[in-house]
């Protein structure tokens, strides 16, 4: 009976310091590879000229900025206004763009919005691919959330810092801080900390740095990149 009961306790810590691990940077692959196929991405008139001509336009419609307050794993949403300042077109491969359009051209004195060719788009009913893809994405996001602040209340106790110190550390963006304490916790959980625990300030410190860093690391990657490598630096 012993050792039944040993290799099952022996399962179960596999289990929690391996494959549980495993599985969550599993979905939070898939979910980066979503996020960033759905992520607006700037374009300009010409892009729009090219996208209808090739029948690439799925959805179209105008916009004076994006909704903030959205959760980490979601994509920003077009906060949708007649007459609004810049053109949002979503595309067959689920990608969407905007460019800022006046309402008029200048010169021809026409909407875009009038374009024959944008009629079944700016009429569009129903979710597209694109609407699809980023659902998938947000519900991911939602599913990591929730279970790692499940296993961070319920498991055992941390051992680089306390509970609090984790909890400030899962927001950072992108879902990183998530990573940072699976690696810890979980992959490396056995091993003894060097250092005593951390605590919840530290944790609240290391949140507004990581921030502050991971904003800028963006933006430089963006400027370096391109918008269309990285979105929204």
């Amino acid at each position: 009976m012993i050792v039944p009961l040993r290799a099952a306790l022996a399962d179960r810590s596999w289990l929690r310091r391996r494959a549980l691990p495993l599985a969550v940077v599993l979905c939070w692959l898939i979910w980066a590879a979503l996020a960033w196929w759905t992520a607006p991405r700037g374009a300009d008139e010409a892009e729009l000229e090219w996208d209808l001509a090739a029948g690439r336009v799925v959805t179209m419609a105008r916009a004076d900025g994006w909704q903030t307050g959205g959760g980490w794993g979601r994509r920003p949403e077009p906060r949708y206004a007649e007459g609004g300042w810049m053109l949002v077109w979503t595309r067959p491969d689920g990608q969407i763009r905007h460019a800022s359009v006046p309402a008029q051209d200048p010169e021809s004195g026409v909407d875009p919005l009038a374009d024959p060719r944008a009629r079944d788009a700016t009429t569009h009913g129903g979710d597209t691919l694109a609407d699809a893809q980023a659902n998938a994405a947000g519900m991911l996001a939602l599913t990591i959330g929730v279970g790692w602040l499940l296993m961070l209340v319920a498991g055992p106790p941390p051992v680089a810092g306390t509970r609090w110190f984790w909890f400030w550390i899962g927001l950072l963006p992108f879902g990183l801080g998530v990573l940072a304490w699976l690696h810890r916790e979980r992959w490396r959980g056995d091993v003894p900390a060097a250092r005593p625990r951390r605590s919840g300030w530290a944790g609240l410190g290391g949140l507004l740095l990581g921030g502050i860093l991971l904003s800028i690391a963006v933006t430089a990657l963006a400027a370096l990149f391109g918008g269309y490598v990285v979105p929204g630096g």
